[in-house]
């Protein structure tokens, strides 16, 4: 009998099937340390402890998207381990901020199965939900992923496709408890651009491009425990349709986030992940810009001095974003974008503006 685990394949799965995922994670300052390093980001809320506490945090949260990979990385091994691509996202939500010293943990819920025409490969649909050790929701979202089958003659699961929302409503958004924006210093923050001043449709090029290095994206993947062999297997990928190894998309994700920061430095709080598709691969080596679109201004309920954006942020590789490219006349994506992140982020309103 093994005692190792290969990871789960398609047929392994079944509707409604709960996963508890192995090894907790406490979160420690040298993670917040390794994530800045990695990527940069300069939201001062992530950054400044002062800052945090000024808007009513009791201490300097971490940053969201590292939150996000965190408790992503522990369902790899179980959803993800041999997976194809990771499809997509949907319906995300992000509870109770995540602090130095919070323990996370991840269970997941199978919500849709379907198998691929070509009898190789299906599609696994999950609902992951992270918490931390008081048991408090910090981030939930469902995707899907491409699973290889082990054996292709096995009979196909019964077709299921959830039904997922296209938007997280603004009546489900969460703002931390406590938060004001009364003493917000748009000086320390990096822009005087609320939420008042941005428009519907507004196209915004966040200008500077980072690149990616090999032990960069790595380290970061490494970072989150993302067991994912297409990520670090050299020796096997050099053997797949593209020879090397792939990066994660979280990591261009994460990219994206912190790039935006130019433009709308404002954005001190991710609250939603609407949707999301990594459109093309991306490989050491890459340059990645973003631009971004606001999609909808909404207003939050009992709340005149915080405002809510959604936004469409579209990574590229190796082109710049001036002209903003995105999809052709039939609806493809241009061969350099990478991600195309549709997310909600909070931003303060002008102070007594209704």
């Amino acid at each position: 009998m093994t005692k190792t685990n290969p990871g789960n394949f398609f047929e392994d799965f079944h509707q409604d099937q709960e996963i508890i995922h192995a090894t907790p994670r406490t979160v420690t300052h040298g993670d917040v340390a390794t994530y800045l390093s990695l990527f940069g980001s300069r939201f001062p809320v992530h950054s400044s402890r002062v800052f945090a506490q000024d808007l009513g945090y009791d201490e300097m949260p971490i940053d969201d998207m590292l939150a996000f990979h965190l408790v992503f990385g522990k369902t790899v091994p179980d959803i993800s381990l041999n997976a194809v691509a990771n499809l997509g996202y949907a319906d995300g939500r992000f509870g109770v901020s995540v602090q130095v010293g919070d323990t996370l943990t991840t269970v997941s819920r199978v919500i849709g199965l379907k198998e691929n025409s070509n009898g190789q490969t299906g599609v696994v649909y999950v609902r992951s939900t992270g918490r931390n050790q008081r048991g408090e929701m910090v981030v939930e979202y469902a995707r899907w992923v491409m699973v290889r089958k082990r054996d292709q003659t096995r009979p196909t699961p019964p077709t299921v496709v959830p039904n997922l929302p296209k938007v997280v409503a603004a009546s489900e958004l969460s703002v931390p408890a406590g938060i004001t924006v009364a003493k917000y210093n748009t000086a320390l923050a990096g822009s005087p651009h609320l939420w008042d001043d941005y428009q519907v449709g507004e196209k915004i090029d966040h200008v500077d491009g980072m690149t990616i290095e090999e032990a960069e994206h790595q380290m970061a993947t490494r970072l989150y425990q993302n067991t994912a062999k297409v990520h670090f297997n050299l020796h096997q990928q050099s053997k797949d349709r593209f020879g090397k190894r792939l990066i994660y998309g979280g990591h261009v994700i994460s990219l994206a986030r912190a790039l935006s920061f130019n433009g709308l430095a404002n954005a001190f709080r991710v609250v939603a992940i609407n949707g999301g598709s990594h459109a093309n691969p991306t490989f050491a080596g890459c340059t990645i810009y973003a631009w971004s679109e606001v999609l909808e201004k909404m207003t939050l309920p009992n709340r005149s001095d915080i405002g809510a954006l959604r936004l469409r942020t579209v990574a590229v590789k190796d082109m710049t974003c001036e002209a903003f490219p995105y999809k052709d006349a039939e609806g493809k994506y241009d061969p350099q974008v990478v991600l195309d992140f549709d997310y909600t982020v909070l931003v303060p309103r002008q102070i007594g503006k209704a």
